[in-house]
């Protein structure tokens, strides 16, 4: 079966889909056309106008991509090099690739972390928060994560405080999965991290401090922004 029979039959979209490379297509005007999930989460830290422009600055002299190495930094996301690429003037895409990286070793005291299902967790404290805002609020979730050892009752705590800090948003887009490439030593151990990212038109702030506070106590990196909360959890198992 040759290449052009392969595409006829095979859409190609969900293998993109399922990339943890940020992955978004342009137009030449700097629409966005089309970003997988993991640039959706990308888009929490940094705006389209400057990936478009990212895009332009990387783009290769002539019809075809170009890999070029480059570090960047938008919060908590780090990126060792890009791929730009287009087959005609109406269209440019640019891939980003995550570096690996290892965070600061932590203790953690094990009496008090429970094994749990994170996404029931985060499940049961959405139907709390949906019962006084009604607003529209969507969940993405990926279901094969594994349970972890966490305290159950700071970080219900938190998650209640995070939410609580939206209580006036008009939308709330929830997303939990794990952040491929980023570890987090734990008592010596090297753990995966899940990203928890909540992100919506704006935010109230006043609770910031108490949600830096309770994420200590469940071990977790809180990144606070203007329209986004993004929680670094560790996969303790």
């Amino acid at each position: 079966m040759n290449t052009k029979s392969i595409n006829s039959i095979i859409n190609f979209e969900p293998f993109v889909e399922w990339d943890n490379s940020p992955f978004v297509l342009f137009s030449n005007e700097g629409k966005i056309l089309y970003v997988n999930h993991s640039a959706e989460i990308l888009f929490g830290s940094v705006g389209a106008k400057e990936m478009y422009e990212l895009a332009l600055a990387y783009a290769p002299a002539g019809f075809g991509y170009i890999t070029t190495s480059i570090s960047l930094n938008y919060d908590s996301f780090l990126f060792y090099a890009v791929t730009v690429g287009y087959e005609n003037e109406e269209h440019i895409s640019l891939r980003l690739y995550h570096t690996p990286h290892l965070k600061q070793t932590r203790s953690v005291h094990g009496e008090s972390l429970i094994l749990t299902d994170i996404n029931v967790l985060l499940e049961a404290n959405i139907a709390l928060f949906k019962t006084k805002n009604p607003n529209p609020l969507t969940l993405l979730t990926d279901q094969e994560i594994p349970q972890c050892k966490i305290d159950q009752n700071n970080f219900s705590k938190l998650l209640r405080k995070v939410l609580y800090a939206f209580r006036a948003s008009s939308s709330l887009d929830i997303t939990l999965k794990l952040l491929i490439g980023q570890y987090l030593v734990v008592d010596y151990q090297k753990q995966s991290l899940i990203g928890l990212h909540f992100r919506a038109n704006g935010r109230y702030v006043d609770g910031d401090k108490e949600i830096e506070a309770i994420s200590s106590l469940c071990h977790v990196k809180p990144i606070l922004k203007e329209n986004a909360i993004l929680l670094e959890i560790p996969l303790i198992q």
